[in-house]
């Protein structure tokens, strides 16, 4: 299955296991060399770039295998598998260990939850990003911009887990700079849609999209059938962290031409290939022509950057927020034998315009931010912007593609 990122950059809190300082068992370092010897060699034999970005892949084995092989349990194994694989400075070269791989297949399942998530900042920092109504965090009292210290009173990993009545402790450090110990108890809750339409604003219908998963072109054909041609199309991809290609062409497919050239990628033998819009969009025979704008932000990534870089160098869209993640490759999974999963790059990509997003992000037409003052008093300007944007005659969108006349 290809994808253009296989990892959340947000992600949600879970309970840590203790971490073992003992020394492996024999089974435990057996495992340990049987992932990390797979990690390694998929690396040298398919990652996009032959050349590694010039890093000497047989000393960074030498590095990390006895890391690996001593690891007592997952953490430490794969923190390992992490530090090789940063040495790429790639964001889509990524271990997740077993627990992270249940975990994400669990996302939109009900499930034991806390009801935050966190934006990994630099280093090991993490911020409160997100607070579910309703939720323990919530009713907690937990703020938007909290800084997670530690989880019962040890640094947050990819193993953690949450068990339904079983309180958690959290230190978290206030806008203040206080710190806070807050004990919270996870109960299970129905999942986050992954995708929504919002028909609360007069002539304008907002879909968002929390990543590009399985259905979602589908999903965007079927909100816009039969949507009346005056009616403004807003396409939320703030903090999206990306996902399946082929849901980026079928999203492409109800806005652009048929055929059109939109970007092209290049593989590990330096093979290119055009990537071309395809009919589909729910049966049509033609994309739909009501005006469109994109909101992206910091956290949209890889397909989340594709799809309106796309949008934006047709000009059929208007690109509304801030500046793209910049985290563009196409990559693909790769099982692990203990049930983890690595991510890796296989593709390279550049739009048809001659940009390269990855590193690079994407610039938004109206760069509008939205604080975390903002989000807390329920203000949203980057989505009041689009909309005025959409109901003007401005000039991000030519004369030819609007097909709705201006609002008052």
């Amino acid at each position: 299955m290809k994808r253009l990122s296989s990892a959340l950059f947000v992600l949600a809190v879970m309970l840590a296991q203790p971490v073992s300082a003992q020394a492996p068992s024999p089974d435990r370092a057996r495992l340990n060399q049987r992932v990390f010897d797979r990690v390694w060699n998929e690396v040298r034999r398919t990652y996009y770039d032959p050349h590694l970005h010039g890093v000497d892949w047989d000393a960074a084995r030498q590095r990390y295998r006895p890391q690996a092989l001593a690891a007592a349990d997952d953490r430490q194994l794969y923190r390992a598998l992490s530090g090789m694989l940063d040495l790429l400075d790639d964001d889509h070269a990524g271990a997740q260990s077993p627990a992270s791989v249940r975990r994400q297949e669990r996302l939109r399942q009900r499930r034991a939850v806390i009801g935050f998530t966190l934006a990994r900042e630099e280093g090991e920092t993490y911020r409160v990003e997100q607070v579910r109504a309703g939720s323990p965090a919530d009713e907690a009292g937990i703020g938007l911009g909290w800084r997670l210290r530690s989880v019962d009173g040890r640094d947050w990993g990819p193993e953690f887990d949450l068990v339904e009545g079983r309180p958690v402790t959290l230190t978290l450090i206030d806008d203040n700079g206080v710190e806070r110990e807050t004990v919270v108890t996870p109960r299970v809750m129905e999942p986050v849609p992954a995708f929504s339409a919002d028909r609360s604003h007069p002539g304008v219908l907002v879909l968002r999209a929390e990543g590009f998963e399985a259905g979602l072109g589908r999903w965007v054909a079927e909100q816009l059938r039969d949507l009346p041609p005056e009616t403004d199309v807003v396409l939320d991809l703030r903090g999206n962290p990306g996902g399946r290609l082929m849901e980026v062409e079928a999203v492409l497919a109800c806005f652009l031409p048929n055929g059109e050239d939109w970007a092209r990628r290049t593989g590990r033998t330096g093979r290119v290939v055009l990537l071309r819009t395809e009919t589909g969009c729910g049966g049509r025979a033609a994309p739909v022509a009501n005006d469109l704008a994109v909101l992206v932000d910091g956290f949209s990534r890889s397909a989340a950057e594709l799809t309106p870089a796309a949008l934006q160098q047709s000009r059929r869209a208007v690109v509304v927020g801030e500046k793209t993640a910049g985290a563009v490759l196409i990559s693909q999974d790769t099982n692990l034998p203990d049930g983890g999963r690595l991510s890796l790059s296989r593709a390279d990509l550049i739009m048809r315009d001659g940009r390269r997003l990855e590193k690079n992000g994407l610039t938004p037409d109206a760069v509008v931010a939205r604080t975390v003052e903002d989000r807390r008093a329920g203000r949203d300007p980057q989505l009041e912007a689009a909309i005025r944007l959409l109901s003007e005659n401005n000039p991000l969108i030519p004369a030819e593609t609007r097909v709705s006349p201006s609002r008052p």
